[in-house]
């Protein structure tokens, strides 16, 4: 089947990663934002495998063109530099200053939302109105718990799979992880230990409960850059009981179980399983072969999250990894963590009565 694709903002995840070198931020309401010089010619020579991921696409709209099944048709941006680079760039001569006014017109059945934070809810919700079949969206979520709920209930409703976040999780090496745990490689998980930032929610891939409270500890004051995420120690337990640890400089995720352990260090390290073994000097844990595809091979962040979408439409896949439900769920946990720190450490339960409650990010999310 042959989709028509779309995407909502060109700025560095959404193309510019794939022209130019970063040149630094601007602030989201900045309407004279500055463009770098841009290589509308520049290819990504996938054969050359000495450090395969810089030969991908890192851009949405990189992935969308690559996908042999998508037809890319239009892009929505209010810089008309942008525009202009990408109708030189994918030969696309759809292009609108209005994201509203593109989805209405045409009504697109994939759609990347790589504009900053503010308005994804609407924009997400909007994009599901007009019939996208499936939405690949930029990291984080959105600004608030009652945002990222309106996201999520919106896509489930329709039926639309919805992938939030350009993070790790989207590699398919997450899927090799939780298969092994699924398959009582390490026994039976007893505690999880991650990063707790809502941008790399690592730990909420591995859960199969709901959170039912948390603690939290050691926060910081909100940085220059305006973001107010959490950055403090915590501790999040689920219904079941299940209790994952959050702490400064942790890896990326630790599954410990009663036979053994899987670690993915961060930073696109490989991943390591260590499982109990019977030795004639007693019980013994040794490192075993990862039996699957590694996170420093081939992939992309939006190439991958993408894949899960297509997936899904294909019907082989139920539910992206770094779904919208599974990243507004860490949303309203960081949340949590922040309120119960502010609180002087006291337990705050979960799910949160005020939905309105958020996160303040960098300035230029």
């Amino acid at each position: 089947m042959r989709y028509r694709g779309a995407i909502i903002g060109l700025g560095w995840m959404g193309m510019l990663y794939d022209l130019a070198q970063r040149i630094g931020h601007w602030h989201v309401d900045d309407v004279d934002r500055p463009t770098p010089q841009l290589d509308v010619h520049r290819r990504f020579p996938y054969h050359e495998r000495h450090n395969p991921r810089s030969n991908v696409p890192t851009s949405y709209a990189g992935a969308l063109a690559d996908r042999p099944e998508i037809e890319l048709i239009a892009a929505a941006e209010r810089d008309t530099k942008r525009l202009a680079a990408f109708q030189e760039r994918y030969g696309v001569e759809a292009v609108y200053t209005d994201a509203q006014q593109m989805l209405e017109t045409e009504r697109p059945d994939i759609v990347a939302i790589a504009s900053n934070t503010k308005g994804r809810a609407a924009l997400t919700c909007l994009a599901v109105e007009c019939g996208a079949k499936g939405i690949v969206t930029e990291k984080p979520i959105a600004d608030t718990v009652e945002e990222a709920d309106r996201m999520v209930n919106t896509c489930a409703a329709a039926g639309v799979a919805l992938v939030c976040g350009a993070a790790s999780v989207n590699h398919p090496s997450f899927a090799v992880a939780r298969g092994l745990l699924a398959g009582g490689a390490i026994g039976e998980l007893t505690s999880v230990e991650s990063v707790v930032f809502e941008q790399h929610q690592n730990w909420a891939y591995f859960l199969d409960d709901q959170p039912a409270w948390v603690i939290g500890h050691g926060d910081e004051e909100a940085r220059e850059s305006g973001s107010g995420e959490f950055r403090g120690d915590g501790l999040m337990v689920t219904d079941s009981g299940l209790s994952v640890h959050f702490r400064k400089g942790p890896p990326a995720v630790r599954l410990t179980g009663t036979t053994g352990e899987i670690l993915h260090a961060g930073n696109y390290t490989p991943w390591q399983i260590s499982k109990d073994v019977e030795t004639p000097v007693g019980a013994t844990r040794i490192e075993w072969p990862w039996p699957g595809v590694q996170l420093d091979q081939i992939g992309g962040a939006a190439i991958d999250g993408l894949n899960d979408v297509m997936e899904c439409l294909a019907g082989r896949l139920d539910e992206p990894k770094n779904s919208g439900r599974r990243v507004a769920m860490a949303l309203e946990v960081e949340v949590a963590l922040k309120m119960s720190a502010a609180q002087g450490g006291c337990r705050v339960e979960l799910p949160l009565k005020d939905r309105s409650a958020g996160l303040d990010y960098d300035w230029h999310r």
